[in-house]
């Protein structure tokens, strides 16, 4: 029997958008794939991959906490400033809040999900703003 040897760069697109989608966006974009390589990164800036992004840590009880600052660190500075038109929701912890939207423009932005934010600090980011949002505490 013959062995061939196949490389993840030998796949065609489609079988990467397939295996792709199974896994986590956020951890794809991070842990692995994104700059290895240009064909590599064009398939993850997908907008099947960037389009929604959870940039925080959700736990298995509901808790949610921010992203580590390694992780932080290369979305603001690589990752986000390269897909940020491709970015429509964001949903992120309120202590990392400040530093993912400041980090680049979001022109396509639509949608923000806050979370750990206290109602009061809300209501002061938005003042003399016509918003309509649901609050929901977690």
């Amino acid at each position: 029997m013959e062995y061939s040897c196949l490389q993840l760069n030998d796949l065609p697109d489609e079988i990467l958008l397939i295996i792709f989608k199974n896994v986590n966006n956020v951890t794809l974009l991070y842990y692995s794939l994104f700059g290895i390589n240009k064909r590599l990164t064009q398939v993850l800036c997908d907008s099947i991959f960037t389009s929604h992004l959870d940039l925080m840590h959700r736990c298995s009880n509901d808790s949610v906490y921010r992203l580590p600052n390694p992780i932080l660190d290369r979305f603001c500075l690589q990752i986000l400033p390269k897909i940020h038109h491709k970015v429509k929701w964001l949903n992120i912890e309120s202590s990392s809040m400040a530093r993912i939207l400041l980090c680049t423009d979001y022109p396509n932005l639509y949608g923000l999900g806050l979370y750990n934010l206290e109602r009061g600090k809300l209501e002061h980011l938005f003042v003399g703003k016509i918003l309509y949002f649901d609050y929901h505490s977690f």
